[in-house]
């Protein structure tokens, strides 16, 4: 097992400054060289402060803050306009920049696209779902309007 400080939120596994145990391939082969983690040592202790305070000037300022934001998010349908083949098949796949840029187009808020998940790739037109994590403890779910774009 190896010990690490998270330097990004990763999911199911911890947010920014947390100390992880993980299995050295785990660690080895994608935690480190991703950038979202770095081994832990003493010196490293003295890290955690600063990655967690920008963690948290990160984080949205209030829970009544995060509440209207997933109320908005859930409201609305997300429009995104994507190039696309004849029956509706995309070139690629949406990535969770493209709906971020979405939410952001349609006056929604910034949302940081690393909080956001796509459970199944959308590789097709239609109507698809995304959740997004707002805080710890609060997520919202967003629909996204995918169309071929003209």
């Amino acid at each position: 097992m190896s010990k690490l400080i998270l330097t990004h939120e990763v999911s199911g596994l911890g947010s920014a400054g947390d100390v992880v145990d993980v299995k050295n391939g785990f660690a080895r082969n994608y935690l480190i060289p991703q950038g979202f983690a770095v081994t832990w040592s003493r010196g490293g202790e003295k890290q955690i402060e600063s990655i967690k305070a920008a963690r948290v000037a990160r984080e949205l300022a209030t829970i009544e803050e995060a509440q209207h934001l997933k109320q908005v998010l859930e409201a609305n349908v997300v429009k995104l306009a994507i190039k696309a083949g004849k029956e509706g098949r995309l070139f690629g796949s949406v990535k969770t920049s493209d709906i971020a840029d979405a939410v952001a187009a349609a006056g929604h808020g910034s949302l940081d696209k690393r909080k956001i998940e796509i459970t199944s790739p959308i590789k097709a037109t239609g109507t698809h779902e995304a959740q997004v994590r707002l805080r710890d403890d609060l997520s919202a779910t967003i629909t996204i309007q995918v169309v071929a774009a003209k």
